[in-house]
């Protein structure tokens, strides 16, 4: 359940926020038998402070935090970054609120009450965030109504950060979409977007869910 931070000269960006902190003390309080029910193993040493304060940053470092989407898995530490802005697909912020059915309860609405309502810009297309090409947020909806990937282009590299387009590099290579996506057709459509844009920027492709993904790119480690 990754996140990461993208070094950029007007700010510090996150992408997504990982779990709720308070979790890896007390899972059970946070999300019932969520995390035993899928197999998270979830430490103090895992949290977003934590990972940040390893590499010397502060929660107050960052100013821009892009939300891929608003899974659980996703949006647990957003409270940390209240003096950030944030950046959220349009229409997904309705469909935390909604009620959706069970989703395995992926969206948490609580983790949004905290922040400012001012403090979100929800984007209806691709946002090229400091309008140099360095970080565009993708929107590529399927996986839930505002779902976004992200394309950051390093001095030496072009990382495509997928988020939950997919999960998994077998679905990427057969444009599967996973069983609780919100919309299957629009999902597969995404994948095939995100594919063609790997292709025309010859842009690495990081499966963030994937550990064979994980283990190949040496995370945690420093990019550039």
């Amino acid at each position: 359940m990754p996140v990461f931070l993208i070094e950029h000269d007007e700010g510090l960006v996150l992408v997504d926020t990982g779990l709720n902190p308070a979790a890896a003390e007390d899972a059970e309080a946070v999300y019932g038998d969520l995390m035993s029910f899928l197999l998270i193993d979830y430490r103090p040493e895992h949290t977003v402070e934590r990972q940040l304060a390893a590499i010397g940053y502060r929660c107050s470092d960052i100013t821009h935090v892009v939300v891929s989407h608003g899974h659980f898995d996703h949006t647990g530490g957003m409270k940390l970054f209240s003096g950030a802005h944030f950046y959220l697909g349009a229409g997904e912020l309705d469909h935390v609120h909604a009620d959706t059915g069970d989703q395995l309860r992926a969206c948490r609405g609580e983790d949004f009450t905290s922040l400012d309502r001012h403090a979100w810009t929800e984007f209806e297309h691709d946002v090229d965030l400091f309008g140099d090409g360095a970080i565009e947020v993708l929107l590529v909806p399927g996986h839930t109504p505002g779902n976004a990937a992200v394309l950051v282009r390093l001095p030496t590299r072009r990382v495509l950060l997928t988020a939950d387009t997919v999960h998994l590099r077998h679905a990427w290579e057969h444009e599967l979409p996973m069983p609780i996506d919100h919309d299957h057709a629009r999902a597969r459509e995404s994948i095939r977007r995100l594919k063609r844009i790997a292709a025309d920027t010859r842009a690495e492709v990081w499966i963030p869910h994937d550990p064979d993904d994980w283990h190949a790119f040496g995370a945690p480690g420093v990019y550039q």
